[in-house]
């Protein structure tokens, strides 16, 4: 009996439905079920409070194209430095990592061939819900909207797209942690391993779905909405403090994280983490909006 599981097998094939040399990929449909469950809580949001119906379409496209876009260029810029034997000069000193994105920018494009941050698709939203409320939002006086309006309601549906997002890795075999003796450790057979490993992005979506339900009972049950920030700090915190911590478990991106106290994952969590918690101390001295 005591060996009935000591492990998790895990040799999902990453594509869905095979035709000619491709096919569809759960990854890529997994992140477009998550972009539309976000759209779905962002209409019944938007409904409740009255907003021109046209609103959450806007949402929609802006917040789309500002989180992949973001995840694209956050990957090649945080992640694809490699070292090399060939270094650059750059004024007096030589530098031995380059980044290939530098030299070959249009394949920025080639978002097929895999690679995105989540750190970076934070910061694509960020400038994305800017634009947004700049061009279209704030011309509707009535509601009072800024960024961070925007985000004490995007970030509930958000924390759906997460959880598709993490899975679309699972089912990658990708992003995972180091070795584990827990009786759910996977053994990622498609990408070579042999031995089991924490399967993190489970863990990953664990805490996105409980983020889901705190900012969703925020809303509908403490009507938090009616302190600004309040609902986006408490975001923050949950998704990159948990973040944080189990990057200690999960297994470096890149080669050049080796050698590094914290690793870039880490390192791109401390700000959201100091925002959510300014977010938090200054919602919670406001007085309610009406």
């Amino acid at each position: 009996m005591e060996h009935l599981l000591a492990y998790i097998t895990w040799d999902v094939d990453p594509i869905l439905i095979h035709f000619g040399d491709g096919g569809i990929r759960w990854y890529g449909l997994l992140w477009a079920v998550g972009l539309y469950l976000a759209y779905l809580i962002q209409v019944k949001l938007y409904k409740h409070e009255g907003c021109p119906e046209d609103w959450p379409d806007k949402i929609f496209l802006w917040m789309a194209l500002g989180v992949i876009i973001g995840a694209r260029i956050g990957h090649c810029w945080f992640y694809e430095w490699h070292y090399t034997d060939d270094p650059v000069q750059l004024f007096a000193w030589n530098i031995h990592y380059r980044n290939p994105y530098i030299e070959h920018p249009f394949d920025l494009l080639k978002i097929w061939e895999g690679g995105l941050s989540s750190h970076g698709g934070a910061i694509g939203l960020i400038i994305a819900a800017w634009g947004l409320n700049k061009k279209h939002f704030s011309k509707e006086k009535k509601f009072h909207t800024s960024l961070i309006w925007i985000f004490d309601r995007l970030v509930i549906g958000v924390c759906l797209t997460a959880t598709c997002i993490r899975l679309g890795n699972l089912m990658n075999s990708e992003i995972y942690g180091g070795p584990t003796t827990l009786p759910w450790g996977f053994i990622f057979v498609r990408d070579g391993q042999t031995e089991p490993c924490h399967p993190t992005q489970i863990y990953e979506m664990l805490y996105c779905i409980v983020a889901f339900v705190v900012t969703w009972l925020m809303y509908w049950k403490g009507q938090c909405y009616k302190r600004q920030g309040l609902i986006f700090g408490v975001f923050l915190e949950i998704i990159f403090v948990t973040r944080f911590l189990l990057e200690f478990i999960k297994n470096d991106q890149e080669a050049f994280e080796a050698n590094m106290v914290l690793n870039m994952g880490q390192w791109l969590s401390v700000p959201f983490i100091i925002w959510g918690i300014y977010l938090i101390l200054h919602a919670c001295r406001q007085k309610t909006i009406a």
